[in-house]
């Protein structure tokens, strides 16, 4: 009797009971729940996601420590009035570096990851992350489904579906995550920590480490956070840049592979082609020529962005 209390975790007797967590981990959850929040000039959102974190249903009390670097729309004096428990400004903002940061600052075995701009969408967004998190054995981290705002537009809420819709392409993908709202299990991070030196894709490389080492890595779709962002041409170009230089570190993909024929070329028409049918089925063919315009910026940052860091990591 006493060997499986100890096992056993009830978070609400109405949403969750007998959360079993596997004799390796021995989870423990308490009864303050430490969520980070990453933000540079979200002050637009800041309030709505603080009021939804502290509106989450559960017995527990969440302890946001916000790490800001160098905000200059008075989001810091926001943070300030809400009173917020820790409130943490840095200079200079390196994603990896950041992540490893909010587990140092933080002590509980789980902690809850949520940009500053990602409001939970509900009352459970918190326990739905947190029973995904422990319904299986051996889960290093978990993360939540992402809802775009009403103003996202077409081609960001086609990307929202294809990752994290009903009918995600991203169960096809061999692996998907992302930070913007998860959760971390810290003996995972202390075994597998992030990279310091990385910007950009820093969660995604993370945490296939993570599964390559035998964790979980579930996806939390009850638990849902409004999250999206409208970028440009020229801002696309950047992430995904970003993104595939940071992928080049340690894909084993030959950079030659990455060329204007296949991955320009091809995936642009590719990519169009499906934005064209989801915004027929969705009402907003207005919407496709900038699809198609931010799809090509993307793919030539894909491109350009994985033959660069080819270079720098000194892959060949």
């Amino acid at each position: 009797m006493a060997d499986n209390m100890n096992k056993t975790l009830t978070f609400h007797a109405d949403l969750v009971s007998n959360l079993r967590f596997d004799d390796d981990a021995k989870a423990q959850m308490s009864n303050v729940i430490d969520i980070v929040m990453r933000s540079k000039n979200e002050g637009h959102y800041a309030q709505a996601t603080i009021e939804g974190v502290r509106r989450q249903q559960g017995p527990w009390k969440p302890r946001v420590t916000v790490i800001d670097s160098g905000s200059t729309d008075g989001s810091v004096e926001l943070f300030r009035t809400l009173q917020v428990e820790r409130l943490i400004s840095i200079d200079r903002y390196v994603a990896g570096a950041v992540l490893n940061q909010g587990m140092r600052e933080t002590s509980g075995d789980w902690v809850v990851f949520l940009n500053a701009d990602a409001t939970p969408a509900d009352d459970q967004w918190l326990s739905n992350l947190l029973a995904a998190g422990t319904a299986q054995p051996k889960t290093g981290a978990a993360f939540s489904r992402q809802l775009p705002r009403s103003d996202c537009y077409a081609i960001f809420a086609h990307d929202y579906d294809r990752c994290f819709g009903p009918e995600r392409e991203s169960v096809n993908w061999g692996h998907f995550f992302s930070m913007v709202s998860s959760l971390v299990y810290r003996p995972a991070w202390e075994t597998i920590p992030f990279r310091d030196d990385l910007t950009y894709a820093e969660d995604d490389e993370w945490s296939r480490r993570l599964v390559a080492a035998g964790w979980a890595v579930p996806y939390a779709e009850e638990s849902r956070a409004i999250h999206s962002h409208n970028y440009t041409a020229r801002q696309s170009y950047r992430r995904c840049y970003g993104d595939s230089f940071a992928l080049a570190a340690t894909s084993p993909t030959p950079a030659r592979n990455y060329n204007y024929h296949y991955t320009v070329a091809l995936g642009t028409a590719k990519d169009a082609l499906k934005d064209w049918q989801w915004c027929a089925a969705q009402g907003r063919r207005a919407e496709w020529p900038r699809a198609a315009l931010v799809r090509l910026a993307q793919r030539l940052g894909k491109r350009d962005g994985y033959r660069a860091g080819w270079k720098h990591f000194g892959r060949g």
